[in-house]
């Protein structure tokens, strides 16, 4: 979309937000997004970004002037791939950065020589050289701190206070403009036109230095929170290899094409996403997965971009490229979680969407207290005088008033209640997306965090997804290869899935066969055909009594196969049971493992099925399993997901089918397992990358390490703002220190959210 015109409906589009800094900047910008009909928006703060499902033709001169009228700025994002949009943000960020560094260091070059000046007067009572020339130093430099390196804190908290929804600039603003005021009003007062005020310039060049210093620490460290995506933008293939009109030609990865044939020798990265067509390799998909060890790849096996190829040259065809790699849909899904309000969140939005106003309330009302009735104030400044040494009881009643006023203006900017959720958010998602765990929506951070019953689909999830022939048994004086190899003659017939188990395991072998002539299907039965001038017979049972063969054969042979989970094709050649061959549709390695490890985490687990009741019985009893209900269709999973929600249980689902999406959906948390399809993945809250269930303990771990996070995170944000409001209100807390403590209160939150990267999965 252009950013002058409108916007086709319904539609979803990302733009830009400059100029937020806390909570109370996000609940601005929404709240004003969404007063314009039609628009339904999400703000999030670490990406500094706007997502907006827009219901009708809305030009963008409309969301221009909402934002704009809030005190912030909106652009469109740039008409790019996804990669190419990450990669400006992120160059738009460190540049940030580094003019919040030069910010930073003005200020302080302006204000450390304020604060010198000062220390004679605050030691000693004396204002060197002379009382004016002091006073009005001291106060030209901390209106210099504010004009300059300050200027771009007054110009927010002048729109935010002008569109009436004032933010976290307001008070910083404040606190710092009274305390150079009072500066003005020392001059005034030695030239003889004022009463005595106790001079506070110095203090609010400080305010405002240690508020820079603050804000350069915080971008620091959340430009950190986004180096998951960083390291898999770096790790991007430049150039690929293609195959055009008979020449090999060298191009931007950009200009690869769905369909382009691509060659890559060992040790290049795979351009973008396709299907190998030649060659044998292994391939590291460790940015995608999080594993180290490489991946087998052979004729018809999947590729990602950005994956190093290791062994052998590929000759691979590109199927997804631009916005449909693997790469950008990491992205994109990271992206929209960020953007996404996890529920706690709501809570600390309701109050930073009322903290400011309440604390200007609250300011005021402790000028007006220390003002209008001193005495009480005093007394406690007088206690606490003798071991707090920046407590002084003998100022006037104007600069104790504004002592404690500017205090509690600065100190309880609510930009660590701010921080406090989406920078945790943020890191999880990321590390979630080197581990190969994709998070689409926030919500299911915490909602997976308190789940207690994780359900399983069975085909496809716990196990391959596919029949495999698991045994093999040759009857009397046959081999087990004759057995196969007969068996494989007749199944080449037959597009059924056991019969083309039966073929893929004697090719995997290295078993020739012939080609069967005469070849009958038996519905219900098996299938019959001539092979080298036998009749050869392949199925149940009952098609080999059918065929003569005596019962007292079959039923000797079928004692070995008592396991339900298995399905027994016989086979029968010349009149006589040659053997049987057992197929299975086997569970994946690590499931037993997953299972019982999930058990010991608290969880429990009930495995959904259409497959018959033997067969669900014995695999749920193999791996461990709480709970099965067999026999399923779509809709029963459905039925039994709202069952187990209605007993009061947070309910995960793990499916891999198309018929697995509307029990993802009807789950509390959808986690789909990545090897499934497309639109299982669409349908869930969570994506597994790899078909390793190991990742579902994975995701699990992730989530409880970020929530865990988001709660330190709020409990220390909402600590220090309880204990902190009522010792500055008293007057016990020097402004500059309640800045100091504001600033780091802000940085130990991002801070604390970075340690979520050490978080053993």
């Amino acid at each position: 979309m252009d950013g002058s015109t409108g916007t086709p409906t319904p539609a979803r589009r990302t733009y830009r937000i400059a100029g937020m800094h806390c909570s109370a900047c996000v609940g601005s910008v929404e709240k004003s997004l969404n007063a314009v009909d039609g628009v339904e928006a999400s703000v999030s703060l670490p990406a500094e970004s706007a997502t907006l499902t827009l219901t009708r033709d809305v030009a963008f001169e409309e969301l221009a002037a909402a934002v704009e009228g809030a005190g912030y700025e909106i652009e469109p994002i740039a008409d790019v791939d996804r990669g190419e949009a990450e990669r400006s943000r992120l160059a738009e960020a460190e540049a940030r950065s580094r003019e919040a560094w030069r910010t930073m260091w003005t200020a302080w070059a302006l204000t450390v020589p304020a604060m010198v000046w000062m220390l004679p007067e605050m030691f000693a009572g004396l204002r060197w050289p002379s009382p004016l020339v002091f006073d009005l130093g001291v106060t030209l430099l901390g209106a210099a701190v504010l004009a300059g390196p300050g200027g771009p804190t007054l110009r927010s908290a002048w729109r935010s206070a002008r569109g009436r929804t004032p933010n976290m600039d307001v008070l910083i603003a404040l606190g710092a403009g009274v305390s150079v005021l009072t500066g003005v009003w020392a001059v005034l007062h030695v030239l003889g036109f004022a009463p005595m005020i106790m001079n506070f310039a110095p203090v609010g060049a400080m305010i405002a230095a240690i508020h820079l210093t603050g804000r350069y620490v915080e971008a620091k460290a959340r430009g950190r929170s986004s180096s998951a995506i960083q390291a898999l933008l770096s790790l991007e293939a430049p150039a690929a290899r293609v195959e055009r009109e008979g020449a090999q030609l060298e191009i931007p990865t950009r200009d690869v094409a769905v369909g382009d044939v691509m060659i890559i020798r060992p040790g290049e990265k795979i351009p973008t996403d396709g299907i190998v067509l030649e060659g044998r390799s292994a391939v590291d998909e460790s940015l995608a997965t999080g594993e180290s060890i490489p991946v087998e790849k052979e004729p018809g096996s999947s590729v990602l971009g950005s994956t190093v190829n290791h062994s052998g040259a590929l000759r691979v065809r590109a199927t997804g490229v631009g916005e449909d790699t693997f790469l950008s849909n990491v992205i994109r899904l990271v992206e929209e979680a960020q953007a996404s309000k996890v529920p706690i969140q709501e809570f600390a939005d309701r109050v930073t969407a009322i903290f400011v106003p309440v604390i200007l309330v609250v300011a005021l009302a402790a000028f007006a207290g220390w003002f209008v009735v001193p005495g009480i104030f005093t007394e406690a400044a007088r206690w606490a005088s003798g071991f707090i040494p920046w407590v002084n009881p003998e100022l006037g009643r104007l600069s104790l008033a504004l002592y404690a006023a500017v205090a509690v203006l600065v100190i309880a900017c609510p930009c660590a209640l701010g921080l406090a959720t989406p920078t945790a958010l943020m890191v999880g998602t990321g590390l979630g997306a080197t581990r190969g765990v994709l998070i689409r929506d926030g919500a299911a951070v915490q909602t997976l965090d308190r789940a207690d019953t994780l359900v399983f689909d069975k085909t496809g999830t716990l196990t391959r997804g596919a029949p495999r022939v698991v045994e093999i048994f040759a009857a009397g004086e046959a081999a087990e290869g004759r057995v196969l190899a007969l068996a494989a003659a007749v199944e080449d017939a037959s597009e059924h899935p056991l019969a083309r188990a039966v073929v893929e395991e004697a090719r995997g072998r290295g078993i020739a066969f012939s080609r069967a002539g005469g070849v009958e299907a038996r519905v219900g039965m098996g299938i019959v055909g001539e092979v080298d001038g036998q009749r050869v017979s392949v199925g149940s049972a009952r098609l080999l009594r059918e065929e003569g063969i005596p019962e007292e054969d079959i039923a000797d042979v079928e004692r070995r196969f008592r396991d339900a989970a298995r399905t027994v094709a016989w086979v029968a050649a010349g009149g006589r049971l040659l053997g049987a061959i057992a197929i299975a549709d086997p569970v994946k390695e690590d499931a037993r493992e997953t299972l019982l490890e999930l058990s010991r985490r608290g969880f429990r687990t009930v495995m959904l099925t259409g497959d018959h009741e033997a067969v669900a019985a014995a695999v749920a009893e193999h791996l461990g399993i709480d709970d099965f209900r067999a026999g399923l269709l779509p809709a029963d999973k459905v039925e039994a997901v709202r069952q187990l929600r209605a007993e009061g249980r947070t309910v995960a689902f793990v499916g891999d089918g198309i018929n697995d999406a509307p029990a993802l959906k009807a789950a509390d948390v959808g986690i789909a397992v990545g090897t499934g399809t497309d639109i299982a993945i669409e349908a869930a809250d969570i994506t597994l990358v790899q078909g390793d269930l190991r990742s579902v303990v994975r995701a699990t771990k992730l989530a409880r390490a970020t929530f865990r996070k988001i709660r330190e995170n709020l409990f220390w944000a909402y600590v220090y703002n309880v204990v902190a409001i009522p010792v500055a209100f008293l007057g016990l807390l020097h402004p500059v220190l309640a800045e100091a403590a504001m600033a780091l209160s802000s940085i130990s939150v991002v801070t604390n959210a970075n340690r979520l990267r050490r978080a053993r999965l």
